[in-house]
């Protein structure tokens, strides 16, 4: 349980592996022609512009707004793009539930119903396992490695061809970093602890933890509470510290588990409905896509600064914060790929996308093995 034997459990074995997966790499990209721009960042400040039209936009939120982090990420976006555009651009800003519930804002979009939304794209893998990547998928890269494969790694391209076929386009709008495990009622030690198991859990994870025993329940953020609280579920995730604390899962769910192995670096996306930015001019196409790579840079900043004060005050609390074991962690991470290459060998577009995002995956760990988790590992041991 105590995070240093954690961390060193966790990071045995990065380094030895870490020379072979960087000698591909490097073939890899000796062959690559030098990147160009990044596929999902603004191109640049937009010049001013004088007699735009003024536009107004509805956006509709998989998100309450007591969440003000994730919420609010929509929100900058919206405020820079009225200062960048004196006004005229104008998205106002809805939380789930007002227009449609919250896990179904990308149909909303899709359907022209809004213009525009802020939500979680593996929200939506039950209509196609696919989503999942545009967000995270277990066992997967973390916020700094999924900004690398969206904006230089081909990610925002592989993304855009899938989403098409939903009428849709998107744009990263923010980030959570690696979740926390839950919030349980009682502890899980073993794989057979997860048998029977009712946890709230969003995406692809929750299939993993089907896969596992357990019987995954996906419930919107304003609705976990209470069948938390009644018994209706046994466990629940949401992000961290921050988030969960202002939810008040702790004072129904005691043990506090970590890491959040299903969601490594959730991005979360702004969809529009392709046939709305068509017409927009071309000035607020380039002020939107500076607007969201804002929103994408701060709502991470903004959960680096929050949680470890809100941990610190749930440990206060009385909150027993305790790492997954390794038996469950090794056990989910087995069938998670299982799930993967089955998924690959029925759905050709999970397999182009995943063909691609688990080279650039490997390239990146061999190379976060090298310099980030070593220092890493001293600090959290030094302290």
């Amino acid at each position: 349980m105590e995070r240093r034997s954690f961390l060193q459990k966790a990071g045995a074995g990065l380094v030895a592996g870490a020379a072979v997966g960087l000698a591909a790499c490097g073939k890899k990209e000796e062959a690559a022609a030098p990147a160009a721009a990044p596929a999902g960042a603004p191109a640049g400040a937009p010049a001013v512009q004088t007699g735009l039209p003024e536009i107004k936009w509805r956006l509709t939120s998989s998100f309450p707004k007591s969440l003000d982090t994730i919420y609010g990420g929509a929100e900058v976006m919206a405020n820079r793009l009225r200062a960048m555009t004196d006004g005229k651009f104008d998205i106002r800003v809805f939380p789930g539930g007002e227009i449609v519930p919250g896990l179904q804002a990308l149909d909303a979009v899709q359907q022209g119903t809004v213009e525009i939304c802020h939500t979680c794209s593996y929200y939506y893998v039950g209509k196609d396992k696919t989503f999942g990547f545009g967000t995270s998928v277990p066992f997967g890269m973390n916020a700094r490695q999924m900004n690398a494969w969206i904006m230089f790694g081909g990610g925002q391209q592989l993304l855009d061809e899938f989403y098409a076929n939903y009428n849709v386009l998107s744009f990263a709008g923010g980030n959570t970093g690696t979740q926390m495990g839950g919030w349980y009622r009682k502890q899980v030690k073993t794989l057979a602890d997860v048998q029977g198991l009712k946890i709230r859990i969003a995406g692809l994870g929750g299939e993993v933890f089907s896969r596992l025993g357990a019987i995954p329940q996906q419930i919107a953020g304003g609705d976990i509470y209470p069948s938390l609280e009644k018994g209706t579920i046994d466990a629940a995730e949401w992000v961290g510290p921050y988030d969960d604390e202002k939810l008040g899962f702790y004072k129904v769910a005691p043990h506090y588990y970590y890491p959040g192995w299903w969601e490594p670096g959730p991005v979360v996306h702004f969809f529009i409905n392709k046939d709305a930015w068509a017409k927009l001019p071309k000035f607020y196409q380039d002020a939107f896509r500076a607007a969201a790579h804002e929103a994408n840079v701060t709502m991470m900043a903004s959960y680096d600064d929050k949680n470890p004060q809100a941990l610190a005050r749930l440990l206060s609390n009385g909150v027993k914060l305790e790492a997954y074991s390794d038996e469950i962690m090794k056990g989910a991470y087995k069938a998670a790929f299982e799930l993967y290459n089955e998924e690959a060998g029925k759905n050709p577009a999970w397999k182009k996308i995943f063909t691609e995002w688990d080279k650039y995956r490997k390239s990146q760990n061999a190379w976060f093995s090298v310099a980030e988790a070593t220092i890493d590992r001293f600090l959290q041991s030094a302290r």
